[in-house]
């Protein structure tokens, strides 16, 4: 008798104990949520928060398909940085590549900018991110395009048309680019600093400059670049225009290259700036903007708060109609459920967009799956002859099995979603695995807590127990 008393003391000590730890989760999620300087606020996305949404499509037609992977995370590391330094709030940067099925897969940057609601402002946060190239001129094209201008030139002036221009039987095209690509790139850029010349090497004094410092891999390409072609220009672009383009005297092996174009000091500072925090591994092309007004996120967020409570109460009101006492309990471990979510809401942190505050409504009602399997498990034990106590404890030890599994799989299927799907759907799939986790915490922990603390009953002797425990339209 004394060793159920102190089992039920201690039973009751640990219901006591869970619910003061939800309810002190609880005011704090509540604290945060409502104080406007929360030091853990809950991070809205683009589509709740407003905000400008860009895409830009990279150009790796020129990369070896092993290389872009790399590449494209160093373009995403520029464009982060880009952005960071105009002080956007939360900016998100991804990678996201065309389906596998393509036949010509394609690279995309996708920028989100929340807050800013203005188009040409968000591309101008991200500013003109230059693309840095050195590139060999070869003489022999070189001397083409000089003959086919002197040509049209001569034609011009006396009124002639000329037709096709060949050279030992090769037609010239103009469109042809003198400049052949040495694969030396910004990508290789480890800084930039602003500079002033002494007034050597043909520049004139106090000219400003651009000195760029190179990676040790960039060093070493620039050497070899150097190295086996002294005596010809090296073109130095920036955006395909063409800046400077140095005779290589002889090779340069600091792995420091000068750039020098006319600048004025602030402009030599600018392009030093921009080449320092986003020097471009590739070309990229602005392919779409979105625009969400802050208006229209205030609504959705509204609306899926408004779902979101409606789906809390009827769940619970379900419950407690088809399971009474221990729907009762199943009610409370939904309301723990929605305050761990929220909880991990603010301090993991994740970012809720609207697909995400989908998922978390579609989860409220997976939450209670667990507790339906435990209480069906419970009734056939209690029609047995168990007690209630004894009953929860071997319908939560029989049910383990199947809650195991079916979250598992829906686990399973989250990571999937989450692994192969866009952004859109990765909030989603991060918010549903989440949920599901959280679910099995609610089950196991506080709805086992709070039902084997409950005073043992014998439903059989007692009619308040019978229909407290009871089930359905049965008494």
């Amino acid at each position: 008798m004394a060793s159920s008393t102190n089992k039920s003391v201690i039973y009751i000590f640990r219901a006591l104990l869970t619910v003061a730890i939800i309810g002190y989760l609880g005011f704090a999620v509540y604290n945060n949520a409502t104080n406007a300087n929360a030091v853990k606020p809950f991070k809205l996305g683009l589509d709740l928060a407003g905000g400008s949404h860009l895409v830009y499509e990279a150009d790796a037609s020129n990369v070896p398909a092993e290389d872009i992977p790399e590449l494209m995370n160093v373009l995403k590391d520029v464009i982060e940085r880009r952005v960071n330094i105009f002080g956007v709030s939360e900016p998100i940067v991804q990678v996201e590549s065309s389906s596998f099925v393509s036949e010509e897969p394609r690279q995309r940057l996708v920028v989100e900018l929340p807050g800013v609601t203005d188009v040409a402002q968000a591309i101008s946060e991200i500013g003109k991110t230059p693309l840095l190239e050195f590139k060999l001129l070869d003489l022999e094209l070189a001397s083409q395009q000089d003959t086919l201008r002197s040509l049209q030139s001569l034609a011009t002036s006396s009124g002639a048309q000329i037709g096709a221009v060949k050279i030992n039987g090769e037609e010239i095209s103009e469109d042809v680019d003198p400049f052949v690509d040495t694969g030396l790139t910004g990508r290789y850029l480890k800084s930039a600093s602003l500079e002033f010349a002494g007034g050597q090497s043909g520049q004139l004094a106090n000219e400003p400059l651009v000195a760029v410092q190179f990676s040790n891999e960039g060093a070493e390409l620039f050497a070899d670049i150097t190295r086996q072609n002294v005596g010809q220009q090296l073109g130095i672009f920036l955006d395909g225009e063409l800046l400077s383009a140095p005779v290589i005297n002889e090779p340069i092996l600091g792995g420091t290259a000068v750039i020098s174009g006319g600048f004025t000091p602030d402009e030599a500072r600018a392009l030093a700036q921009n080449l320092s925090f986003g020097a471009l591994p590739l070309p990229i092309t602005l392919e779409s903007t979105q625009t969400i007004g802050p208006s229209l996120g205030a609504e959705i967020l509204d609306k899926g708060i408004t779902a979101g409570t409606y789906g809390i109460a009827i769940v619970i009101l379900f419950m407690i109609a088809w399971y009474r006492l221990p729907g009762l309990v199943a009610g409370i471990a939904l309301i723990s459920y929605v305050i761990i979510m929220l909880a991990a809401f603010q301090y993991i942190p994740v970012t809720l967009t609207a697909a995400g505050l989908a998922g978390f409504v579609i989860s409220l009602g997976m939450a209670v799956d667990a507790n339906v399997l435990v209480f069906e498990r419970m009734k056939e034990e209690l029609q047995a002859g168990k007690g209630t106590r004894e009953a929860a404890q071997i319908g939560f030890a029989r049910a383990w099995s199947a809650i195991r599994d079916g979250n598992v799989t829906s686990i399973l299927s989250a990571i999937i979603l989450f692994w192969f799907g866009t952004s859109l759907v990765k909030g989603f799939a991060l918010v549903f695995g989440l949920g599901v986790v959280v679910s099995m915490i609610s089950a196991l922990i506080v709805t086992r807590t709070i039902l084997i603390a409950l005073p043992d009953q014998d439903v059989k002797r007692s009619k308040v127990a019978r229909f407290l425990y009871g089930n359905g339209l049965s008494r």
